[in-house]
């Protein structure tokens, strides 16, 4: 993880954490260790549902809401009902297989979206551009898959995303 990538995360977490009034908790993993090839593919996963959701509403505009960009909500039903996936930590009693929750890779997607968000922020911070309007709403879908992705990851509560989506509305 990249030094500007955490600071970004953290800082994201301590304002959850500040809003909420408590500090926030950590998902329990799977106790049995996940190989480095399991974690890389099941992150690999992951990415490809960001890429392939954040193309398929560039093509289709199917999210788009009166000229604002899309809500990350509707345009990544795929990649969060997997980080849902990832953090299950209850099966249900006909489960073919217990929960084996992995926050680890959430952890590794919460990397992802942070240097992502910064990177689309250096290149709207160019001069020259010529994809801009796109370019702003790739960053506000990625910026606030982020918040979502956190609030999933710390098992924040419909009432408690209200409260912080309350202060983040304009």
């Amino acid at each position: 993880m990249t030094d500007r990538a955490a600071t970004l995360i953290q800082g994201r977490r301590e304002r959850l954490a500040r809003l909420l009034g408590r500090p926030l908790p950590q998902p329990t993993g799977d106790e049995s260790p996940l190989p480095p090839d399991s974690r890389r593919h099941l992150v690999q996963d992951a990415l490809e549902l960001y890429w392939n959701e954040l193309e398929w509403e560039h093509l289709t505009d199917e999210e788009a809401t009166d000229g604002h960009p899309p809500l990350s909500e509707l345009a990544f039903p795929g990649l969060l009902a997997y980080v849902r996936g990832l953090l299950l930590t209850e099966a249900n009693p006909d489960a073919l297989a217990p929960a084996q929750p992995r926050p680890e890779v959430v952890d590794d997607l919460l990397d992802f979206l942070a240097r992502r968000v910064l990177e689309l922020e250096e290149a709207l911070s160019a001069e020259t551009l010529e994809d801009e309007g796109r370019l702003h709403g790739e960053l506000v879908m990625t910026d606030r898959l982020m918040d979502l992705v956190l609030y999933r990851y710390h098992s924040l509560d419909t009432r408690e995303v209200e409260r912080v989506e309350a202060v983040r509305a304009p």
